[in-house]
């Protein structure tokens, strides 16, 4: 037996889009309205992203 303990899995913590991206635009929440706006069928993961990156830039 390999002496590793008795520590159940725990689960990382989340890491967000936006800090993923280095933005301060939630990315998530650009997602949401994209897909709830009905701007287009289908919404890449990447266009929000891109999105608040422009809108940081802007703003």
């Amino acid at each position: 037996m390999s002496g590793r303990g008795k520590g159940g899995k725990v689960r990382a913590k989340g890491k967000t889009r936006s800090s993923r991206a280095g933005l301060q635009f939630p990315v998530g929440r650009i997602h949401r309205l994209l897909r709830k706006g009905h701007y287009a069928e289908r919404v890449g993961a990447g266009a929000p992203v891109y999105l608040a990156a422009v809108l940081e830039y802007l703003s």
